[in-house]
């Protein structure tokens, strides 16, 4: 399973994997039906999740009912237990970067969001727009989600300050990356244009660089105030392992 998977994800393009897993997301759903693992978006269990990645892959990370990862179950931890974002009586204008599918229905059903989405392939994607030269006004969002993406950009500079400029003063953007803590600085070679070096180095095809943890300090230059939540250790250990998190992973939480 573990090379099919990876075949899939090398070969067919983004758009269609997105299009072609709503087929089989129920097969997958109901052939691994259990009670050892627990997708906390929808509350479904499983005998065992899927594997996972475009280079080395992970086991045991891929939902099979949200084709959720370890980092969005975070997140929807992270929303649901320290936010109102599911719960404000004021509705809150979210902008949301390449939407993953474990999120968009969900979101897009909640009464207290004005819910818009972008991206510049996704089908999903409500306004087809280049991160470096959004068609926003300034100051026009309370949330901003944009997840592993920054990693794709070449000038991630420019993204930020992007992200800063359509971000209201008070608002808060989570700007999830994959990201080694190893690593005090973040490493780039624009010389490597192989996709097969570049999956082996950066972890997959499409990424630019490995985020260190200096990607933070990046993140105070353009201007936000950065908290470094380190989630993972504020959850009991058995719900780490039953919701097949990564621990460890921090969630850049950031505020305008």
């Amino acid at each position: 399973m573990k090379k099919l998977f990876k075949l899939v994800l090398n070969t067919i393009p983004r758009p269609l994997l997105i299009r072609l897993s709503y087929i089989a997301r129920p097969v997958l759903a109901l052939a691994l039906k259990g009670t050892v693992f627990t997708d906390p978006i929808d509350g479904k269990s499983f005998k065992t999740f899927l594997p996972y990645g475009y280079g080395t892959q992970r086991n045991n990370v891929l939902s099979p009912s949200t084709l959720s990862l370890e980092r969005h179950r975070l997140l929807w931890l992270y929303l649901n237990e320290k936010t109102d974002f599911f719960t404000s009586k004021e509705k809150k204008k979210v902008l949301h970067f390449a939407p993953e599918q474990a999120f968009y229905k969900l979101f897009r059903n909640q009464k207290n969001l004005n819910y818009t989405t972008t991206d510049l392939l996704s089908p999903l994607a409500d306004v087809k727009a280049d991160i470096c030269n959004l068609p926003f006004e300034d100051n026009q969002y309370d949330i901003i989600l944009c997840n592993h993406v920054l990693e794709h950009i070449p000038d991630d500079t420019k993204a930020m300050q992007e992200l800063y400029r359509v971000l209201k003063p008070g608002g808060m953007a989570i700007l999830q990356i994959p990201q080694d803590l190893s690593r005090a600085t973040t490493f780039a070679d624009d010389s490597i244009t192989d996709q097969k070096e570049r999956s082996k180095i950066f972890g997959q095809y499409d990424h630019v660089r490995i985020y260190g943890r200096d990607y933070f300090d990046k993140l105070r230059a353009i201007g936000f105030k950065v908290t470094e939540e380190d989630y993972t250790n504020k959850i009991a250990a058995e719900l780490v392992a039953k919701y097949c998190l990564a621990k460890g992973e921090i969630i850049p939480v950031c505020f305008k």
